[in-house]
């Protein structure tokens, strides 16, 4: 199929994956639909895109009956991404936050039914919980507490995997599943809680950086546009069938590495103060990618260091103020 004959929706196209998606699929040449609720998502994200003749937003709740004109539309790709992503944004609501994994996903997966597209279901590494398996490959099945405060983005995603692989089973869809690591890049919102846009905007404001318990716990950081090419191989094959696919980087660190290492680059003087640990915040975390690398010749391309000098300066230039990586840049 040519790029050109390519019309992609996309749920949650303002948010910070789904937005740099969109990006890359017009980029590429595909016409692309996207419809987000704007609860995480921003149209500052997708502003650019707007005058794009071959881009249509439509602000809408995936866990409301998706709008009729999607129906009518001739949908070669599904990027189903909706979903609140960060503990902050999902415990907010934590029903909606498992309307959006279970009907959001189920909408989705009927859309797909009813116009033949190939639906590409964004999971997460949270199915795997805190694990006890490490590092953790696409067979695990996961430690998962399934009454505590992550529960809702947890058991939800969980739960529009075993859908969106009975629609396959049973010949409804044609279906692919990713389970998505901590990805970070420009774009990430503030607000969101998660650990590199927390430590960049502390140390914007020269406030101390802080860590939850002592810092120990690990995590693996993917770039985001290593995550969308990820995204993107991984719709395309005709391999990856009727399995869940990891994407992330398996290079794995400490938070307290990643807060010295943020600070190195920035050259910013902050001290480091810990806070009690979150209940069921895993202890470790690093994906197996072997799976991704067989079946979609896919790893990351962009070093930490490379990635998070590119987020800290768009984080600079979204809070105007004066650069702080400008010598480390150089």
């Amino acid at each position: 199929m040519s790029s050109l004959e390519k019309l992609a929706l996309v749920t949650g196209g303002a948010g910070f994956i789904g937005s740099h998606l969109c990006d890359r699929l017009i980029a590429d040449g595909a016409r692309v639909i996207a419809i987000d609720n704007l609860r995480t998502g921003r149209l500052e994200n997708i502003e650019h895109l707007l005058r794009s003749t071959r881009f249509e937003f439509i602000e809408h709740d995936v866990i409301d009956d998706l709008p009729r004109a999607l129906s009518a539309s001739p949908l070669t790709h599904i990027f189903h991404l909706a979903c609140a992503a960060s503990p902050n944004h999902y415990q907010a609501d934590p029903e909606h936050t498992m309307l959006t994994a279970v009907v959001g996903t189920r909408n989705a997966l009927r859309l797909a039914e009813g116009s033949g597209a190939r639906l590409l279901l964004t999971s997460t590494s949270e199915v795997y919980g805190d694990p006890e398996a490490h590092p953790q490959s696409e067979d695990y099945r996961g430690n998962v507490s399934c009454t505590g405060p992550r529960a809702c983005y947890d058991e939800g995603k969980r739960a529009g995997e075993a859908l969106a692989f009975d629609f396959l089973r049973a010949g409804r869809a044609d279906v692919r599943v990713a389970r998505i690591f901590n990805t970070y890049g420009p774009r990430m919102q503030a607000d969101d809680g998660r650990v590199v846009s927390n430590f960049i905007i502390q140390l914007l404001r020269r406030e101390e950086l802080t860590i939850y318990g002592d810092g120990s716990q690990t995590r693996c950081f993917c770039f985001v546009d290593d995550t969308v090419e990820g995204l993107l191989r991984l719709m395309d094959s005709d391999r990856a069938v009727g399995v869940p696919v990891n994407l992330g980087d398996p290079r794995e660190l400490t938070v307290r590495e990643l807060a010295v290492m943020i600070i190195g680059l920035t050259g910013a003087h902050s001290h480091i103060a810990e806070r009690p640990l979150p209940e069921d915040d895993p202890r470790r975390r690093k994906p197996d990618i072997a799976r991704a690398v067989e079946l979609l010749g896919w790893q990351p391309r962009t070093s930490l260091e490379e990635g998070l000098a590119k987020t800290i300066a768009w984080f600079e230039d979204q809070a105007m103020v004066e650069p702080l990586i400008a010598t480390a840049a150089e």
